[in-house]
């Protein structure tokens, strides 16, 4: 088809542009210009289609852990592959824009949609985020990033507004958006909350920021029902709003007649429109797939094995060969996948239901006693028959919990009402453990979870979050020792929720003030010295490492951490060591210490690795709000190297003087 730009199209056609065709399509003008089809979601796709009956259904895919699972990964390697592998579940549905990734920050851990986003950690976030998008990107397929910004609780999100100082936002919430824009996503999605009073689809000082400071070359797109006045939308830069509207069309053409809005500046958002089109069809343009279904579902097992979190093991784990098993609760065997996914747009109708623990462990060599022992109905837990539980672990040689939320319990529209488990999965655990101190415990869930009330009766804790297809078969591998786990935490779990700094912000109808500042995280419990029940960056390994030999050099202008990382048991395992960089008296308030890199790296039994860590500018600066702009103030530094943030094994210091690194 030729190839349209503004010029060609009429100033009717034009304002047409800015609204979808439908709920998943751009307008193609009556058949003069291609259209894009859209789908969620970021961790397997939610294609809806309408049936001969006039029905909407959704088409089943692949599901792929959860996004908070693929970030303890710590591997922007496993990003970069499930990136590859949705282009090409996109590709098999005539798809060519993901709705994703979601890199929002999770400052509280109640947040409904926490199971979609990478990190409470910036830097964690935004190389994850731009990994994934550069695994979709480079396959042919687009992605639309989101939820710019500060969408950090379901509640009121259509009409609260995050109350965030300018310090805070470029440090923290707009950060992880700057480092994917490296990536060149083809388009940013605007989220429903206000920011500082302003609708995030008529954010224009944000947009702004995106394009001339980011470097930005995208559309920007609404969040679906997140339009409140097309023209201001318009005018502050958003260029589709989705889905079709009539009277946001209807709004933009009256308002364009009557001079509220220029020809000049529907033009700009038509041209991006057209830009953005035009950018799909060549990216896709002769694009195969790389991997076959199957193939696809191997690697949402293989990432899976990755990002499951061994947080607890007092040497219960690997199981011994061919040991008696009693497991319970019916997160082991679920009747439906909705146990182990949240709700919402990331919901994804399962190819195939393929979650079978004590199936996966009689595989294995181990006989299995199965008992569901509770049973759930939306946010409720019901006893079944928990007697039967702890008969089968007081003759098992050790047992098994699985415990969780699910869909019912955080989803999208909503947020959680407690951190903690229901009281009969709580039972469950301490009953059975009661009889059976080599009880395990296995949490499917997609946000940190307060276990104070049960850690300590245990003697193992494997954190699965939502492992997606292939994640039981996953999770068999780590508890026989088939595969060494080494996921850590991409978030602090706290002792308890009341110990978070956002729980006690200032909240009312319409307004949620982030007095926190940048003491989301690790950021305020390490530097408030506040106890954690396992802190960010947490994760223990069949392994055993030890780390030595930290150097600081100068390499064109950057500073590089050098330092060795080596396996001193005696089977291979991988490792995530952490870099952190605090300043020792800063003339501003600072948090102790702030992630600023990392490396996962595959070490042989009694081998060693040498990693090296660069560091630039940036991660040293603050936003200086004074001034408007990044500063690097001259002081001393330290650069810390650690197995999380808790657990630092090595430190460095350098000053910086006019300006400059010295050594």
């Amino acid at each position: 088809m030729e190839k349209k730009t503004k010029a060609t199209l009429t100033l009717q056609e034009k304002v047409r542009l800015l609204t979808g065709k439908d709920s998943w399509h751009t307008d193609d003008l009556d058949g003069k210009i291609p259209f894009i089809t859209m789908s969620d979601g970021p961790v397997g796709l939610r294609t809806e289609r309408t049936g001969e009956d006039g029905k909407p259904y959704t088409i089943p895919a692949v599901a792929y852990p959860s996004i908070q699972v693929l970030a303890n990964t710590w591997s922007t390697d496993c990003a970069r592959l499930m990136g590859e592998c949705l282009a090409d579940d996109c590709r098999d549905r005539g798809v060519e824009l993901l709705l994703a990734p979601g890199v929002n920050i999770k400052r509280h851990p109640l947040n409904g949609r926490n199971f979609e986003y990478f990190s409470e950690d910036p830097q964690l976030a935004g190389d994850m985020g731009k990994a994934y998008v550069e695994g979709v990107q480079s396959s042919g397929i687009g992605v639309c990033l989101k939820h710019f910004c500060c969408n950090n609780l379901e509640y009121d999100r259509l009409h609260q507004t995050s109350e965030v100082d300018e310090r805070t936002l470029r440090e923290v919430y707009y950060r992880p958006f700057e480092i994917v824009c490296e990536a060149k996503p083809v388009s940013v999605m605007c989220s429903y909350n206000r920011i500082n009073g302003e609708y995030g689809s008529e954010y224009r000082k944000g947009f702004d920021f995106l394009r001339d400071e980011c470097g930005f070359d995208g559309a920007i797109v609404s969040d679906w029902g997140a339009v409140r006045d097309r023209t201001a939308a318009a005018k502050a830069g958003l260029d589709i709003e989705m889905p079709y509207s009539e009277a946001g069309r209807k709004k933009l053409a009256d308002d364009l007649a009557a001079g509220s809005i220029s020809e000049e500046e529907i033009d700009a958002c038509a041209q991006r429109v057209l830009q953005l089109v035009g950018r799909l069809k060549e990216m896709g343009r002769g694009r195969k797939n790389k991997r076959s279904e199957q193939e696809r579902i191997a690697a949402a097992r293989d990432i899976a094995a990755e990002g499951i979190v061994l947080v607890k093991n007092e040497g219960v784990l690997p199981l011994a060969k061919g040991a008696k098993l009693s497991v319970c609760g019916i997160y082991a065997r679920p009747d439906n996948t909705g146990y182990l996914s949240g709700g919402g747009s990331a919901k994804v109708r399962w190819t195939q239901m393929s979650a079978d623990l004590p199936a996966e462990l009689v595989s294995r060599g181990h006989e299995v006693a199965y008992e569901g022992a509770f049973g759930t109905r939306v946010i409720h837990s019901f006893a079944q028959n928990t007697r039967t539980a702890v008969l089968n672990a007081a003759q098992s040689d050790a047992n098994i919990v699985c415990v969780g939320t699910g869909d019912g319990v955080e989803f999208e529209e909503g947020d959680r009402l407690t951190m903690r488990l229901s009281e009969v999965q709580e039972r469950a655990i301490l009953d059975t453990a009661a009889r059976n101190p080599d009880t395990v415990v296995i949490v499917f869930a997609g946000a940190a979870v307060d276990m104070s009330a049960w850690a300590d009766s245990v003697a193992a804790i494997v954190y699965a979050g939502f492992p997606g297809m292939g994640g039981m078969g996953a999770i068999a591998d780590i508890l026989t020792g088939k595969v060494n786990p080494s996921g850590k935490l991409s978030e602090t779990f706290p002792l308890d929720l009341d110990d978070v700094p956002a729980v006690h912000t200032y909240r009312a109808a319409g307004v949620t003030r982030y007095q926190e500042g940048p003491d989301v995280g690790y950021r305020y419990f390490d530097t408030y010295d506040v106890p954690v029940l396992y802190p960010f960056g947490h994760g223990m390994s069949y392994s055993e490492f030890v780390y030595r030999d930290l150097k600081l050099s100068l390499e064109g202008g950057k500073v590089v951490a050098e330092y060795v990382v080596e396996n001193v048991s005696d089977r291979d395992g991988r490792e995530v060591s952490q870099v952190y960089v605090g300043e020792s008296a800063p003339l501003v308030y600072r948090p102790k210490k702030e992630l600023k890199g990392f490396s996962k790296d595959l070490i042989g039994a009694g081998k060693s690795v040498k990693v090296r860590v660069g560091l630039d500018f940036r991660a040293f600066a603050h936003w200086n709000t004074a001034r408007d702009t990044w500063e690097m103030t001259d002081g001393v530094y330290e650069v810390f190297v650690g197995a999380s943030s808790a657990d630092i094994r090595l430190t460095a210091r350098l000053r910086v003087e006019n300006g400059k690194f010295v050594l």
